[in-house]
């Protein structure tokens, strides 16, 4: 089992979310892979992830869709796909990612409401990742852990690049005499 470290927010002291993997080689038909007690296993809500269709809504939009049409598509390199209706009983080999996320935000009056945006935040990123993870089987394919971890830390630098630079998506005419650099940098004229 790995462990997603517990994400705290310093302007909500009392919020916590913690994420648990546990990979197995099945279609999803294990029931307790996270060894919860009697009292946990009433509490949780199962929700399946079905990543040959896309996401549909706000979140996933956020996140980045995968564009790939996976009723179409077949890896090149090891002859799996298409991915069609029942295509977990039928695809051989077949992993689920099972994750558990505790959430608490003992918060009155919006505590609800924030444990919800981020469990729909949370599952549409878990789609997603999961969706170019498979859409870009042919690229990771046959790698070693070494290259894996040096793909990774590459994404990292290049993901650290972007968040750095903000983005703006306002035209000229919002800044009253002011033009955008190409950093997209207000500057008054």
């Amino acid at each position: 089992m790995s462990y997603y470290p517990v994400l705290k927010c310093p302007h909500f002291s009392k919020f916590q979310l913690t994420i648990e993997s546990v990979h197995r080689a099945d279609n999803g038909c294990s029931e307790n892979v996270h060894g919860l007690s009697k009292e946990q296993l009433a509490a949780r809500q199962v929700e399946y992830i079905d990543i040959s269709f896309p996401g549909k809504d706000g979140w996933s939009y956020l996140v980045g869709r995968c564009s790939a049409d996976f009723s179409k598509f077949k890896s090149a390199r090891t002859g799996r796909g298409p991915l069609l209706k029942g295509w977990q009983d039928s695809c051989k080999p077949v992993i689920t990612a099972y994750k558990l996320m505790t959430i608490d935000a003992p918060y009155w009056g919006f505590g609800r409401q924030l444990e919800q945006a981020m469990l729909a935040g949370e599952r549409a990123l878990f789609l997603e990742s999961h969706r170019h993870c498979f859409a870009w089987i042919d690229k990771w394919y046959g790698m070693t852990l070494q290259q894996i971890y040096e793909l990774e830390q590459q994404n990292d630098s290049m993901l650290d690049e972007r968040l750095v630079k903000p983005t703006i998506m306002v035209g000229n005419e919002h800044f009253d005499g002011a033009s955008l650099d190409s950093e997209g940098i207000s500057s008054k004229v």
